[in-house]
């Protein structure tokens, strides 16, 4: 057996396999599970260190599942990949991982998610399991539905705000568990919207862009942000004191329109992660949120 033409037998080949495992696990997209804290931000239960390693806990657990979905994805897509020029060099389409590890390996992360959440209860338990659920039928169905599919990617969102809330026993407001499905689906729709423009090779491979245009889009990814604004303000306003939390309403508003101006003048809108993740005004902006939100949440 060999991995990208080398005996798997081979300390080398291991190494690649390993290597490639990891670049397959996509700890980059692990960013997205941070939202499993936002419910000891906004109860402000900062200073409780109990709650902290349950949150963690379930931080992690949703590392692992997260993972493990991105694996039997990879699976599932590695003829279309092969077509695409920038997909084609993932682990399991080049070959660097065989399927067969990718399953096998994905199958022991979920397992593990399942174990870390279980001492945090039943409630814990079912959120994890309908996160993996819904991952699963992403991967075989809803991802090839125009609409679904990114409605789907906003669910899987409100599920991490949820579960982080439910991981520490806390409240979490109605307004932000919308704001959070809405904030979802604008970086989704906004991927859409990539993914149609590079067109090529990339459009060939999904199917579900057919469902699309680009004006479609536009409209979508503009209603879906002043709704996410709407959405957060009723926020504030319902929060303790809410006057005061009103303040950070400026930076949610500059970061939407930061992110659909680099949308519309440099088509970053492909790979939401890697915008949010490099652009200096974005991350200045999500600090600056954060910190602020936590000083006055902290002080009401």
């Amino acid at each position: 057996m060999t991995v990208a033409g080398e005996d798997l037998a081979t300390p080398a080949a291991q190494g690649v396999a390993r290597d490639g495992l990891l670049v397959a696990m996509r700890p980059r997209q692990w960013s997205k599970n941070l939202l499993l804290y936002a419910g000891i931000l906004f109860a402000a239960e900062l200073d409780e260190p109990g709650k902290w390693i349950q949150a963690t806990a379930a931080f992690v657990a949703y590392c692992l599942a997260s993972s493990a979905a991105y694996l039997v994805n990879d699976v599932r897509d590695a003829a279309h990949d092969r077509l695409h020029p920038l997909k084609r060099n993932r682990p399991v389409a080049n070959g660097t991982v065989r399927p067969a590890l990718a399953v096998g390996v994905a199958a022991l992360l979920a397992t593990l998610a399942l174990a870390i959440v279980a001492p945090l209860g039943w409630g814990s338990i079912a959120y994890l399991g309908g996160f993996l659920a819904l991952q699963g039928a992403y991967s075989v169905g809803l991802r090839g539905l125009a609409l679904v599919d990114v409605m789907a990617i906003s669910a899987l969102f409100v599920i991490r705000a949820a579960a982080g809330a439910e991981a520490v026993d806390v409240r979490i407001s109605p307004w932000l568990i919308v704001c959070t499905a809405l904030l979802a689906l604008f970086l989704a729709l906004a991927k859409r919207r990539g993914e149609l423009v590079a067109g090529g090779d990339d459009a060939q491979s999904r199917q579900v862009l057919a469902g699309y245009s680009p004006e479609l889009l536009d409209q979508l990814v503009s209603i879906v942000a002043a709704c996410t604004i709407v959405a957060y303000s009723l926020y504030t306003f319902e929060a303790r004191d809410g006057s005061a939390l009103m303040a950070t309403i400026p930076f949610v508003v500059f970061g939407l329109f930061r992110y659909l101006q680099l949308m519309h003048r440099e088509d970053l809108g492909e790979e939401p992660e890697n915008v949010l993740l490099s652009d200096v005004p974005i991350l200045a902006t999500v600090a600056a949120w954060a910190v602020t939100a936590a000083l006055i949440l902290a002080l009401l």
